[in-house]
């Protein structure tokens, strides 16, 4: 997590005095009183130990340190201990404000309670210890952890310090990152913009000059984070990152934990390296890194001989080198480096294991479970193999009953197609007659024979669009797929129909849906459903002789699916059929199969729809076709 912090607010005396009042609660609550009163609760000599972060509690690469160090302490301390950790906030601004408050704040709350031992975490907080002890601590021995060994005020150390530092070896780190990638080029190197980090980026360039003649080098530190990782996202080719520290960036943001570390990490297109342990294990690729274990030992070693008794100014460390070299599996093989071309001695981290070394048993199970079905499933497969061949069979059947129901639906619709096609042929004779006699004549008008083979053209076309949808009804083809506008298809059904129901006095009306109905199906099925439908409900009006003759058809979008609601003006299905309707062989027609409706509805569930039938409370029955509507591409 990120965010801008007001130096203002730091600097401001009201924030100083709040401070300074919860001091004096903590001091009143840890009075020594109430400190003994523990102790003799614990059963020992009560070790009271201060830490004081650089920057915060939880700010990696110092928060692993501080982990393991505490951890390690209290495993080997033989006495109680009262751990308190506090946390210098000043460190994380580019412009650090006073310190003051903070020191009376920590001078209130220890008064009369000294701890007998200060740890400082990081080269800031040893500072702080270091310039303010006389003041806070006079007489509490501290040793100083976690700080290079360029960044230790010598001259302010006393005989009562103890200094556990580390030594960052730059060139071997980078060293590193051309023995690992050796066609390196370029290296961005990302660090922030407080006063330590400024100083560690001026440290690496000067210790860097030896390579610039091998390397160029891009320095992140007057970047804010946001334009960093715009900028890591399109590095060229043969470029590494190398990331040194990003606590406050460049627009004073401050940036906590490793979480800018892995937000670099999922945009960058170059792998990452780094000298710091805590970074490593998944965002770097690893190499010579200080060792946390290493220096949490000598911390906690250091204390231990203190707190029981013996002079800090005899207890001295040599300065902690890097570590052997570790690298992460997971990154060689995102970045397809080869463990051959690893430093000698490296050690490979976080390798996930083979299939064979972390299930050996269940690999075996398995294999044995495989074996053991093999012979049920050559017998399934054939018998889904027979399965099959009866389901096309059993298909082709359909097929072939629909057609035959279509030819039915098509002999009832017999008048209407002879009425549409003797329209337009008497009108072509009629017109062909007429341009003869107007040829005949000594001056004929021939703007007037014009206008009659335009007629003749017109109808010609008028009984060629009743033969193709005659011929579309009837043609035997397969299941055909394809994209529909369902208002069109209705009304192309409603056309074959017309004529019948003239002839049956029967009103035949459509409304249409005002928007488009795309769908996706086979044409000459879906126009049979709506055939079978039309017919089924004439029937109903003539057998039953009604004085109101009526069959209306309409189509509407509902939700993500288009209705084609078919009514009639007919006595409606009797309440015990209406569960019955749709099976095959039901029928209340003397002369019907009672195959019509089932065709029916196999269809629309083929076309992912549902069918369902409903007598009017005005009289009548419904019929109700719905079908999934298409997403139509909108193009650019």
């Amino acid at each position: 997590m990120s965010g801008r912090m007001s130096t203002d607010s730091v600097r401001s005396w009201p924030a100083a005095a709040a401070l300074l009042c919860l001091g004096l609660f903590v001091a009143v609550c840890m009075s020594p009183g109430r400190a003994n009163a523990v102790e003799r609760q614990l059963g020992g000599e009560l070790k009271r130990v201060l830490i004081l972060h650089s920057f915060g509690r939880e700010f990696r690469p110092w928060s692993e340190y501080t982990r393991s160090i505490k951890a390690e302490l209290e495993r080997q301390s033989p006495w109680p201990l009262d751990v308190q950790e506090h946390a210098l906030l000043t460190a994380r601004f580019n412009s650090p404000g006073p310190e003051a408050p903070f020191v009376d704040y920590l001078a209130s709350l220890y008064q009369g309670a000294f701890p007998d031992i200060v740890l400082s975490i990081g080269a800031p907080a040893a500072r702080f210890v270091q310039r303010y002890r006389s003041k806070l601590f006079p007489d509490a021995p501290m040793v100083l952890t976690v700080v290079e060994q360029r960044l230790i005020n010598r001259s302010d150390l006393t005989d009562n310090d103890v200094v556990v530092s580390v030594r960052n070896d730059f060139v071997a780190a980078f060293r590193n990152i051309l023995h690992v990638l050796p066609k390196t080029k370029t290296v961005a190197v990302v660090v922030g913009a407080s006063p330590l980090e400024t100083f560690w980026m001026d440290e690496v360039k000067r210790e860097l000059k030896p390579l610039e003649g091998r390397l160029d080098f891009i320095w992140y530190s007057d970047l804010s984070f946001e334009e960093i990782l715009k900028r890591a996202a399109v590095l060229p080719p043969h470029t590494a990152l190398f990331w040194g520290l990003m606590s406050v960036d460049a627009a004073g943001i401050v940036h906590e934990g490793d979480i800018a570390l892995r937000r670099l990490h999922a945009v960058a297109n170059a792998p990452i390296f780094s000298y710091q342990e805590p970074f490593f294990g998944g965002s770097t690729v690893g190499g010579p890194m200080h060792s946390i274990n290493e220096t949490s030992e000598k911390t906690v070693n250091a204390a231990i001989r203190v707190l029981g008794g013996e002079k800090p100014s005899n207890i001295k460390y040599e300065p902690i080198e890097f570590a052997a070299p570790r690298y992460d599996w997971r990154e060689l093989q995102r970045w397809s480096i080869s463990e051959s071309d690893l430093p000698p001695g490296s050690e490979i981290m976080f390798r996930e294991p083979t299939l064979w070394q972390s299930y050996r048993w269940q690999v075996l199970l398995i294999a044995a479970i495989i074996l053991v079905q093999a012979g049920l499933i050559s017998g399934l497969l054939h018998e889904r193999q027979r399965r099959q061949v009866a389901e096309v069979e059993s298909r082709q059947r359909f097929a072939e009953l629909a057609h035959a129901n279509r030819y039915s639906a098509v002999g009832e619709l017999t008048t209407s197609i002879a009425h549409e096609l003797n329209q337009p042929l008497g009108s072509i004779l009629t017109n062909t007659e007429t341009a003869e006699l107007m040829l005949k004549a000594a001056s004929p008008d021939l703007d007037e024979v014009r206008q009659i083979l335009a007629d003749i053209r017109r109808d010609d076309q008028r009984a060629s669009e009743v033969i193709r949808r005659l011929r579309s009804v009837l043609k035997k083809t397969p299941f055909e797929i394809r994209n529909l506008e369902l208002n069109d298809t209705v009304r192309e059904a409603i056309g074959l129909a017309a004529a019948v129901a003239d002839g049956r006095r029967i009103a035949l009306s459509y409304v249409p849906a005002v928007t488009e109905l795309p769908i996706k199906g086979d044409p000459v099925q879906v126009q049979q459903v709506i055939l079978n439908l039309i017919i089924n409900a004439m029937d109903a009006i003539s057998d039953a002789d009604m004085k109101k003759r009526e069959v209306s058809v309409a189509t509407l979008r509902a939700g993500n699916q288009a209705e084609i609601r078919i009514a009639d003006t007919g006595p409606g299905i009797a309440a015990d059929d209406l569960a019955n309707v749709f099976n095959p062989f039901f029928t209340t027609k003397p002369e019907g199969m009672g195959i019509g409706l089932a065709i029916a509805k196999t269809i629309v569930e083929a076309h992912y729809g549902t069918m369902a039938a409903e007598n009017l409370p005005a009289g009548g029955a419904l019929f109700t076709v719905r079908l999934p509507i298409v997403r139509q591409r909108t193009g650019s």
